[in-house]
């Protein structure tokens, strides 16, 4: 089993004098696989939801309704740096290197964590951004206006751009503020599959590259948090009224797809997945493991309860992993496999700058620059290297040339005449 973590954080006073857990800790670092433990803790911290994001060297965490950003270094265990906005923050996401914040003003600005470049947009938003979703090259951003933006990343982080951005999509078939987002990685423009939580008691899968509606899900309580299956199969959702749904897009019933119904046929959902225990509160945020077998729920009384998506007897009581004392607003977990290997990693961050008079990159290289030689390849190959073995096969199959093929073997033949006449015994004169 592989070694996975999560990230938790926590907001608001103390929910009781328990002195076993420290008073001023915000953020804790847990090991989930093989088994649970809490690994370290980040001090002096108030996150509210949507404002925790964790790469491989920092977490970031937006106070909350302050204009700040604490920088928590994951490699010494301590606060790094703190990082003031004009704005105050409601929300933030990371996309790479880039760390993207949503303002109350309703503008998002991107600050590149290796460089400090700071790009910041006009207001696009009536109101507040109210949460945020990155993947590799789309941002999508969702506001108490009801409206969603989708935009691209690279248009966002272009040089000397003379050009008034705009949205690549912009999605309004809400009616309520939109609460929760979470869209799906692929590069495919068919499968980039988007659901987006609103007040209105809905969920809506969507095209994000196309805008175009592929299922409208309608709950009895307004949704408040969503977690998308790694393999895009499905989702998780928390609503108001403490139940937690889990919605197949390709079940007996399929919700996408050749063989589902037409996207204007509005599904609604009664049977809830699980209850939440009354004492703990409607799950405030989600996650799920890489493998997706196990949800993990965080709660304003300070639970994060462990569901089991295999165990169904465990549907009727859920496993509580700790108690924070305090309301639990995110969960961020932290996948055991890199999708890649980075040739380079940011030890330490470089502070935001609107004015910015040189361009510095500030990172360290993981690897050596100078390329691999053959014979270094060879040497650290067992057996054969496969380029070697595919040369030689190549080899093998390329058809021969008749013409010299019939004139080697005519030389051959004469070399071992020469040989048989040389070694022809003398006649012997009687």
């Amino acid at each position: 089993m592989l070694a996975e973590e999560f990230f938790s954080s926590v907001c608001g006073p103390p929910l009781s004098s328990n002195t076993a857990i420290a008073k001023d800790v915000g953020i804790y670092a847990h090991s989930l696989w093989p088994t649970f433990a809490a690994k370290s803790t980040f001090r002096k911290s108030a996150t509210a939801p949507n404002c925790l994001a964790v790469n491989e060297t920092h977490v970031f965490a937006a106070q909350h309704e302050k204009g700040y950003v604490h920088v928590y270094s994951r490699l010494r265990g301590n606060q790094e740096a703190f990082v003031a906005f004009p704005e105050r923050i409601r929300c933030l996401a990371l996309a790479g290197s880039v760390l993207i914040v949503g303002t109350v003003e309703g503008r998002i600005m991107l600050w590149e964590t290796c460089t400090g470049r700071l790009v910041s947009l006009p207001a696009r938003h009536v109101q507040a951004v109210s949460c945020i979703a990155s993947t590799p090259h789309h941002v999508l951003t969702g506001s108490d206006d009801s409206n969603i933006q989708v935009w691209s990343l690279a248009q966002l982080m272009e040089f000397d751009t003379n050009e008034e951005l705009e949205p690549i999509v912009s999605f309004s078939n809400h009616r309520g503020a939109i609460t929760a987002l979470a869209a799906s990685a692929g590069d495919n423009a068919e499968t980039s599959i988007c659901v987006s939580a609103s007040k209105d008691k809905t969920c809506v899968i969507w095209n994000y590259r196309t805008g175009a509606v592929l299922r409208t899900l309608l709950f009895p309580a307004s949704p408040l948090a969503l977690a998308l299956d790694p393999c895009q199969k499905g989702v998780y959702v928390a609503t108001e009224d403490a139940s937690i749904f889990s919605i197949e897009f390709f079940g007996p019933k399929p919700l996408l797809g050749p063989d589902s119904e037409e996207a204007s046929t509005v599904v609604q959902l009664k049977s809830p997945f699980c209850a939440v225990p009354a004492e703990s509160g409607p799950a405030s945020c989600l996650g799920l493991t890489y493998d997706g077998t196990v949800l993990l729920s965080g709660h304003p009384k300070g639970q994060i309860h462990a569901w089991s998506m295999t165990d169904r007897q465990s549907i009727s009581g859920a496993k509580v992993l700790t108690n924070l004392n305090a309301a639990v607003t995110n969960i961020a977990m932290i996948p055991p496999l890199s999708a890649g290997i980075s040739a380079t990693k940011a030890l330490t961050i470089v502070k935001p700058s609107e004015v910015q008079r040189a361009y510095n990159f500030t990172a360290q290289f993981e690897a050596d620059l100078k390329s691999e030689t053959s014979f270094q390849a060879m040497v650290k190959t067992p057996g054969f290297s496969p380029e070697i073995l595919e040369s030689a096969i190549s080899a093998f199959l390329q058809p021969a040339d008749e013409g010299a093929s019939e004139e080697l073997t005519q030389r051959q033949i004469d070399e071992q005449w020469e040989i048989i006449n040389s070694q022809r015994l003398p006649k012997t004169i009687l």
